[in-house]
């Protein structure tokens, strides 16, 4: 053999290694939006997923992040894109620091790129640095998304960036020097949906000024967003009859057949994804709007021909049909609906499905059920442990439930017969109000809590 051979084959050894250490990556695997690839928090992944784990064990790589978010880890082509903050170091500015869009390595955890992605515009304030407007909640909380090659960063100031892989920034704009300040009780944190080559984002808001913030007869609205230059598509505004908080929303755009489904404002409606034309609603779950405080977190779900909308507080959830057209209310648009005392209901959590069935996280009532979409009636009813609240929303594949309290312990069950499999402490110090969801990419698991981003072999 020449030199000029063993120095080819010593090449062609080199690029048959980076070949291997990327193969769970080429095999199409991806966790590019909030609720994964079918916007109902399953997964592809068809080998057996991690059951036994926890710090010290079935660690792939773990890396240390420089602040909190409530973020889910996106997944796409090897890369793991989250947000996060850094805290100023002066700890007379509080809530001072920058809104930060991170890039990960997925097969080693070792930082690909970071980016001052947030401008920290704040409503009635000089543009600085500002990254919080409540302590429960930063503006790095809802989750990127991935598509056309780009992954798009959203912060709830209204930062909207579009970066390529390497991190290079495409183009950028502030929703809210657009169309007003958002109006909100809370801090904003909505995640943006990629659907039909487009980005879709919920701006579901309060109609009268809060803490400062909004106007007088603000209204609610959608956005369709161009996602190759971040220019506006169409903008449909969405009203409602609820009343102060009960208009304002937290949840995700749920693609189904081409439409867009929103819940908020005591409603639920569909839209259509090329003009934003509203072409149902459902409603209500606050009957005469009497509830002036009741705003939504969880996104729909969609399985068995109906969309599953989750009331606030202790309220019931509710199975809608999904093929209305019109305005409808009260029984005729539902298959069914819990009761008021039931366990079946959830403040934060979006419900899962799985394997032909809903999975309900109740993080006030702390059980999870297995729930027959036919009837509404649970097929087993767990009871959580520990102190902690679970508000990361349920993700499952390999007939696995896996979902992350506020302390950073993440459950496995059995989807099976609710068997609880394992009790991992993941948390660290600082790990007192974990709410990320846990994403699933080729038969590893990527938990992000506020100290920590992981990868689970």
């Amino acid at each position: 053999m020449t030199l000029r051979n063993i120095a080819s084959f010593k090449f062609n050894q080199r690029v048959l290694a980076v070949l291997l250490l990327w193969l769970p990556i080429l095999s199409g695997e991806s966790w590019d939006n909030w609720r994964g690839p079918h916007y109902n928090g399953t997964s592809d992944s068809s080998g057996a997923l991690p059951e036994v784990f926890d710090r010290s064990q079935g660690v792939k790589w773990e890396t240390k992040l420089p602040g909190v978010s409530a973020a889910t880890p996106i997944v796409s082509r090897g890369r793991v894109f989250i947000p996060s903050i850094s805290v100023s170091k002066d700890s007379s500015k509080k809530g001072r620091g920058e809104l930060l869009a991170m890039c990960f390595d997925a097969n080693t955890g070792k930082l690909m790129w970071s980016r001052n992605a947030g401008s920290g515009y704040r409503p009635g304030q000089a543009d600085g640095f500002d990254y919080m407007l409540h302590d429960r909640s930063n503006y790095a909380s809802p989750s990127p998304v991935v598509g056309l090659g780009l992954v798009y960063f959203f912060f709830g100031n209204g930062d909207l960036v579009a970066y390529d892989f390497v991190g290079k920034e495409q183009w950028r704009r502030n929703l809210q020097q657009d169309y007003g300040d958002f109006c909100f009780q809370w801090t904003f944190s909505a995640s943006p949906t990629f659907f039909t080559n487009k980005l879709y984002i919920p701006i579901l808001q309060r109609d009268e000024p809060v803490h400062g913030r909004g106007e007088k007869n603000a209204k609610s609205f959608l956005l369709c967003i161009d996602p190759k230059n971040g220019k506006t598509i169409w903008q449909h505004y969405r009203p409602s009859a609820a009343k102060k908080e009960s208009l304002e929303s937290f949840g995700t755009i749920i693609p189904h057949n081409g439409e867009l489904l929103v819940a908020g404002g005591d409603v639920l409606s569909s839209h259509d994804s090329t003009t934003g034309k509203e072409l149902w609603r459902w409603g209500t779950w606050n009957p005469g709007h009497r509830q002036q405080w009741w705003r939504l977190v969880p996104s729909p779900v969609i399985g068995n021909g109906v969309a599953l909308v989750c009331a606030p507080k202790k309220a019931p959830i509710f199975a809608i049909k999904l093929d209305q057209q019109g305005s409808n209310s009260g029984p005729d648009g539902l298959r069914w609906e819990t009761s008021e005392d039931s366990v079946l209901t959830s403040d934060v959590p979006t419900p899962l499905f799985y394997r032909g069935d809903f999975f309900v996280l109740s993080d006030l009532r702390k059980s999870l059920s297995r729930v027959n979409p036919e009837t509404g009636k649970p097929i087993w009813s767990l009871t959580l442990p520990g102190k902690y609240k679970w508000r990361g929303s349920p993700t499952a594949g390999d007939g696995k439930i896996y979902f992350m309290n506020h302390n950073g312990m993440v459950l496995v069950v059995s989807s099976e017969d609710g068997k609880i499999l394992n009790q991992a402490e993941m948390g660290g110090t600082y790990d007192d109000n974990t709410r990320s969801s846990i994403a699933i990419v080729a038969n590893n698991l990527f938990i992000r809590t506020n100290e920590n981003l992981y990868c689970i072999e």
